[in-house]
């Protein structure tokens, strides 16, 4: 009878296997205290089906949900960006520019840039199942540096200093700072226009001044940043199709 009375379902819930347009999907299942309904959101950047459920729900309901709005999760999924794999022959942005990957498996060295017949390359070295790996580090130390220039930039800018930096895949943001001046951005930046990334190292470096959006904020950030407004506009237009980069 006790145990009955404190008994709580677990937190962890392992993903439910529904059929989807004749594939199998995994639906990440998720219970939450205010939940007062079922609630079904598939994720653009990972490409995940998230269901929140209610506490007291049980994981049998929610599958019945699930499968029940199948139709709903495959016209969702059918709309996301395709995926662009780090391939051979594919094609990926560099600072905004396309450039189409080439497997140079005989060449020495690990990834680089060159440009042949007027076409931008992104030459990787090594073997091919190594690729996707050599392209996905060479983009992050890219990122990173550029972030990192462009931070410090700023900063020197607004006469704060940077504690340290790193570069994540980041799905919920593009950047954030710490109250301790710990800078975190997103390496998917590099696959914007430089002016882009720019903006978002200006924004995160006006944090160090004033950790919140207030008016404040804005106006250290417009009179460090011109391409403030051009850069929001495009991340509000692009930024959800720079996750498709990468994807398997």
């Amino acid at each position: 009878m006790l145990r009955a009375l404190f008994y709580r379902r677990p937190q962890t819930i392992a993903p439910i296997p529904i059929a989807v347009d004749g594939a199998i999907h995994l639906v990440r299942i998720k219970r939450h205290k205010q939940a007062r309904r079922y609630t079904l959101r598939v994720l653009a950047a990972t490409r995940e089906v998230l269901l929140t459920i209610p506490q007291r729900s049980s994981v049998k309901d929610a599958k019945a949900f699930a499968e029940k709005n199948s139709g709903w999760i495959a016209a969702r999924l059918r709309h996301l960006p395709v995926p662009a794999p780090f391939s051979d022959g594919e094609f990926v942005p560099l600072r905004g520019a396309m450039h189409r990957i080439c497997h140079c498996a005989k060449q020495r060295g690990t990834v680089w840039v060159e440009t042949r017949n007027g076409e931008s390359l992104l030459c990787v070295a090594g073997d091919a199942p190594h690729l996707h790996r050599r392209v996905s580090d060479y983009l992050k130390r890219e990122a990173r540096r550029d972030l990192l220039d462009a931070s410090r930039r700023y900063a020197a800018e607004l006469g704060v200093t940077i504690k340290s930096l790193t570069v994540r895949d980041q799905v919920s943001r593009w950047g954030s700072c710490s109250s301790t001046g710990a800078l975190s951005f997103s390496w998917r930046l590099i696959l914007a226009p430089p002016y882009v990334l720019d903006y978002l190292a200006a924004h995160e470096a006006a944090h160090l001044i004033e950790m919140n959006h207030s008016r404040k904020f804005w106006t250290i950030l417009r009179g460090i940043c011109p391409e403030l407004e051009r850069a929001k506009t495009w991340l509000d237009t692009h930024g959800a199709g720079l996750h498709r980069y990468g994807a398997q």
